[in-house]
């Protein structure tokens, strides 16, 4: 299943925007041509902190990708 795209800061601005005119979540959504729930995520996560920007996941980052993995599996076998 691959990843979804990613709203731009603009489009997540418009958002906010309608957000402060008064405008209803189902409004936005049909207004923009955007998900419902995408649109409460956006203005849940504006008023929690402030911003649309992404944030940087939580959590230590692995220390071997799943591609070193694969390749390391792949010379266990060689050997």
């Amino acid at each position: 299943m691959g990843h979804s795209q990613e709203l731009s800061e603009f489009k997540r601005g418009t958002v906010i925007g309608c957000h402060l005119c008064n405008k209803s979540i189902r409004e936005i959504s049909v207004l923009l041509n955007i998900p419902r729930s995408t649109v409460s995520g956006i203005i849940t996560k504006w008023k929690q902190l402030g911003t649309t920007a992404t944030q940087p996941p939580s959590g230590r980052p692995r220390k071997m990708t799943e591609r070193g993995q694969h390749m390391l599996k792949r010379t266990e076998v060689n050997t």
